[in-house]
């Protein structure tokens, strides 16, 4: 007669019933341990927002208020369109209004562009410039900007301590002025009003001087239309003020062609420009327009009646040009 010596481990129902309650004490103790420290665990932003503020370096924990705030932003030109801002000229009240935040707070943009030139939006840490665009910040492009009375919404949302600006990105604008200040957290701003306007007043002041003698030399040639030979360009520089005291925004800037005959408009340029008839005072009347075409692209069209065609550039305002059809 053979014994099964092998062991048969059994438990009873009282010891299962207290092993399940040690691990239901054990949910209860992480659970409420978890929840006692919820706002620890909301007190930082998530690495995404620390991206969209252009930084993921943190000396500790960072301030999470959560508040948004919302900006009202107009562009807006002077009437000689070599001073641009937002809301206001340069010492009216509401000029390039500074924002206070703090880290993770968001600020709601609404921008409409009520000038005449065209126009884009972003936001960048850089302090010079029109790169480095922080994603989500942005309102069109420099490519394909906002004309007169289009606008947009963005948002952006820092993730660490700093001075950040909003800008027109279309190049050459910002330093004509378009350019606020976003303070995030116990940043100082930057004194930067004061040096924008020496630098842009400067210049100024000498060109006044100068301008009698550089127009009386240059504009009695020009009186008259020149001799065309199928191409005008569009120089180089031609993004800043400055090549309308001596007409050399378009060259030349005054010519003459026969009815049915092609005119081709070549951008010699860095920058993005137009070809569009009609003034920078008026605006566009409807007889051609080229839209914005980048450094290097060209522009053709032929006009078949005869008489005087105005034209200027969109982006770069005191860019005019003149062409006599016969």
């Amino acid at each position: 007669m053979s014994h099964d010596n092998s062991q048969i481990y059994r438990t009873t129902s009282a010891r299962t019933g207290k092993m399940l309650a040690i691990m239901l004490g054990i949910c209860i103790v992480g659970g409420v341990i978890f929840f006692s420290m919820w706002d620890y665990w909301i007190s930082s932003p998530p690495p995404v927002v620390a991206l969209m503020g252009g930084g993921d370096d943190h000396a500790g924990p960072a301030v999470h208020t959560g508040a948004t705030i919302t900006s009202d932003l107009s562009f807006i030109e002077s009437s000689d369109f070599r001073t641009l801002a937002f809301n206001a000229l340069p010492g009216e009240p509401d000029n390039n209004p500074t924002i206070n935040m703090e880290v993770g707070d968001k600020v709601m943009f609404n921008v409409v562009n009520d000038g005449r030139s065209f126009h884009s939006f972003g936001v960048t840490s850089d302090d010079e410039g029109f790169s480095g665009i922080i994603p989500g910040s942005e309102v069109a492009s420099a490519s394909n900007p906002l004309k007169a009375g289009e606008g947009g919404t963005s948002e952006f949302i820092a993730g660490e301590d700093g001075v950040f600006y909003y800008i027109c990105t279309v190049p050459g604008h910002r330093e004509q002025g378009m350019v606020g200040q976003i303070i995030v957290g116990d940043a100082s701003a930057q004194v930067m009003e004061p040096e924008v306007v020496e630098e842009v007043m400067e210049p100024e002041v000498v060109e006044e001087v100068m301008e009698p003698e550089v127009v009386e030399e240059v504009m009695e040639p020009e009186s008259t239309p020149v001799e065309f030979n199928g191409v005008i360009s569009v120089p180089e520089g031609t993004g800043t003020p400055g090549c309308d005291e001596t007409n050399a925004c378009y060259i030349p800037f005054n010519v003459s062609i026969s009815a049915g005959e092609e005119i081709t408009w070549s951008n010699d340029d860095t920058a993005a420009h137009t070809v569009t008839s009609g003034s920078p005072a008026d605006g566009p009347d409807g007889n051609f327009d080229s839209g914005l075409f980048m450094a290097g692209g060209t522009f053709s069209t032929t006009l078949d009646e005869s008489g005087e065609y105005s034209y200027f550039c969109m982006v770069h305002p005191w860019m005019t040009g003149n062409i006599t059809v016969n």
